[in-house]
């Protein structure tokens, strides 16, 4: 019998492929793009990552991030954009 091997959490990512811890944003992310924001949206959701470890990981406020949680549940991944986002507010 073989010993059994250990299976690393995962959850889907934005773009639909595992996104484990390792493949998140590094905590020292300054630049912030749709893509990066969305894996931190999804890692939350998912129960990789909870709300309290992503803020404090990313020096995030929860206004922030729940903002960023918004803009993905009403614009999708555009809403994300931040040079756009006056024109999703509404």
């Amino acid at each position: 019998m073989q010993p059994r091997q250990r299976k690393e959490n995962y959850v889907i990512g934005p773009d639909g492929s595992p996104l484990t811890l390792a493949d998140l944003p590094k905590p020292d992310t300054h630049r912030w793009v749709i893509r990066r924001k969305a894996e931190v949206v999804a890692a939350v959701r998912g129960g990789l990552l909870s709300l309290d470890e992503a803020c404090e990981r990313y020096r995030l406020t929860v206004e922030e991030f729940l903002g960023w949680q918004r803009a993905i549940d009403q614009h999708g991944l555009k809403g994300l954009r931040t040079t756009r986002l006056q024109h999703y507010r509404n």
